[in-house]
């Protein structure tokens, strides 16, 4: 059998389940601690969700969401997803997302939020690419200091995704670019050790172009680990950009990768509204 049939999605509801996603998540983020089982147990009851992917009986990968509530319209707030390091790679966390959005539709939601390192590009094509969200909005240290292994050492920023899954339109989004004939708002040398570096912003595009690119690390966590001095230099450079953009209306729409062996491009589009393309 095919491994990828192994794989099963589903609900979680008993404290025994939610006590194997406390403990997934004590392996995959290490210092950070996990939601406690009786609040994880509270939430299920009360308009949230825990999902599951399992291979057999073991448990691979979570999805925990809660109700969120921006002043007038109620939402999901996808508050965390995991994958067993043993099984990352294999479209798992897609799995959930595609299962997540089943679910919040019938429970009658139309919009799922999160939150996520735009420099984790492998979070990012999946929000983006795959599952058809936008960001506009870009949140400064937005957890404060945190010690797991992931985010130790650096200003906590996210991109918040916004997730409409009351339409078609959330599937998703991969127009064609050629990178080159869009203006890129971070100019980019290597370091001695072959590490993309960023050197400089541009932020003078505003009324010049329709579509902007910013490029990314594709191997970040390599450069946190080999050179955090870099590391912090791409968080304040694409901060920079990215906050002076979203502050004006753009989105970013699409994370596009390229031959370049250490670079991706996010999209910034200044059409969409609300999620909806704007011709």
């Amino acid at each position: 059998m095919n491994f990828q049939e192994s794989i099963t999605i589903r609900m979680l509801h008993s404290a025994e389940e939610l006590t194997a996603v406390k403990d997934l998540e004590s392996l995959i983020w290490a210092d950070e601690d996990p939601v406690p089982v009786n609040h994880s147990i509270a939430v299920v009851k009360n308009g949230g969700m825990a999902i599951g992917a399992f291979s057999g009986d073991r448990l691979i990968g979570f999805q925990y969401s809660f109700p969120g509530f921006d002043g007038t319209n109620v939402y999901l707030c996808s508050h965390s997803m995991g994958i067993d390091p043993d099984f990352r790679k294999m479209g798992i966390g897609e799995k959930l997302k595609l299962k997540q959005r089943e679910e919040a539709q019938k429970m009658g939601y139309h919009r799922i939020e999160w939150t996520y390192d735009p420099l984790e590009t492998v979070n990012g094509y999946l929000n983006l690419n795959k599952l058809g969200g936008v960001c506009t909005k870009y949140i400064e240290n937005c957890y404060g200091d945190m010690p797991d292994i992931l985010n130790a050492g650096l200003p906590s920023d996210r991109f918040l995704v916004e997730w409409n899954i009351a339409e078609e339109a959330s599937k998703r989004r991969a127009d064609a670019i050629n990178i080159r004939e869009v203006p890129q708002l971070i100019h980019v040398e290597e370091d001695s050790y072959g590490f993309p570096v960023p050197v400089s912003v541009s932020l003078d595009y505003e009324e010049k172009a329709n579509l902007l690119c910013v490029p990314v690390p594709n191997q970040f966590q390599s450069i946190k680990s080999n050179n955090l001095k870099a590391a912090l230099a791409w968080r304040l450079k694409t901060r920079e950009v990215f906050t002076h953009y979203l502050g004006k209306g753009w989105a970013v729409t699409s994370l596009q990768k390229s031959a370049h062996p250490n670079l991706h491009y996010y999209i910034l589009s200044r059409n969409f509204h609300n999620g909806v393309k704007e011709n």
